[in-house]
């Protein structure tokens, strides 16, 4: 089956090398976000499906828009029987749905019909969920709501952090992605439409959504730390300026800890919520690199009373 593949992150990049690896399959280009700034010093890069597909002589196409008229020419031209997509990162109109034979088919990371939308990780894990997954679906004009080829289970583990539950998503998913592209290719597989009743949505998480709120019970603001961890980042505020934070640690033991009051022992930093306090792990104030709780705490000499907030 002759594929176009749309991805743009890293987690995109196991599914583009099961497609590559396979000979049942010619990926014949990639669709991929235009290149941007990046890192301290910004400067322009690829993106990771951009550089993969570069190193194996792939054709790379990066329309601002994917209803451009050039990228639908050029689409066309390559006549593709299926679009696989990952994480590509726009929105798809109805004149490139309409080109490939049969449609283009996304790997989503959450069990459809819960959590459509941009986060499904970060929503699982901020939501407690126990059990999350994967889902290949026909991309139609409703935001991830086309009929649904196959699905994979994965359980959320107690310390997950969004990138961690990702990367086992993004391998398990792949060979999901793959199934589905041959079932299409052979005539085996038939999509299911998805069903009305459990819908939720999981918008993009802005830098906002991760300001810790220490006025919170400790198991919510766990959950929320580990959900934006490692994108965009936990943070709060002490003295004024913001502080960034690693996943934190519910603490059993009793300790009457106002809501943000900060208490630093000799092995860890404890910092009051709405319940049991919560021990910090990594810590970054500005203009300095991430270190442990202690460190910091020491470094910035906390003084008994004072507060994150």
């Amino acid at each position: 089956m002759r594929l176009v593949f749309a991805g743009t992150p890293e987690v995109a990049l196991p599914s583009l090398r099961a497609l590559l690896e396979s000979d049942r399959h010619e990926v014949a280009a990639v669709v991929t976000r235009p290149d941007a700034p990046s890192g301290r010093g910004r400067r322009v890069e690829r993106s990771p499906v951009a550089a993969l597909a570069d190193e194996h002589g792939i054709e790379v196409l990066t329309p601002v828009k994917a209803g451009d008229p050039a990228f639908l020419a050029r689409l066309r031209e390559l006549r593709p029987d299926l679009c696989p997509v990952v994480a590509y990162g726009a929105l798809l109109p109805e004149s490139a749905l309409a080109i490939p034979t049969h449609g283009w088919v996304n790997l989503h990371f959450s069990v459809l019909p819960a959590w459509r939308g941009a986060a499904p990780v970060q929503a699982a894990v901020r939501h407690g969920d126990d059990i999350t997954g994967a889902t290949t679906f026909r991309i139609v004009k409703a935001l991830d709501a086309g009929p649904v080829f196959g699905v994979l289970t994965e359980r959320v583990r107690e310390r997950d952090t969004a990138g961690e539950l990702l990367a086992r998503l993004a391998e398990s998913g792949a060979k999901l992605l793959l199934s589905t592209v041959d079932g299409i290719a052979d005539g085996s597989l038939r999509a299911v439409e998805q069903p009305e009743e459990g819908v939720s949505y999981a918008p993009k998480v802005a830098v906002d959504d991760a300001r810790l709120d220490f006025g919170t019970p400790a198991a919510a603001l766990d959950r929320v730390a580990r959900a934006v961890t490692p994108d965009p980042g936990a943070w709060a505020e002490f003295r004024g300026e913001r502080l960034k934070l690693g996943p934190v640690l519910p603490v059993e033991e009793g300790h009457d800890l106002a809501p943000g009051e900060i208490k630093v022992e000799r092995k860890r930093v404890l910092v009051g919520t709405a319940t049991e306090p919560v021990a910090l792990g990594e810590v970054q104030a500005q203009g300095k690199k991430r270190m442990p709780a202690t460190d910091w705490a020491r470094g910035a000499r906390v003084e008994a009373g004072e507060r994150i907030s």
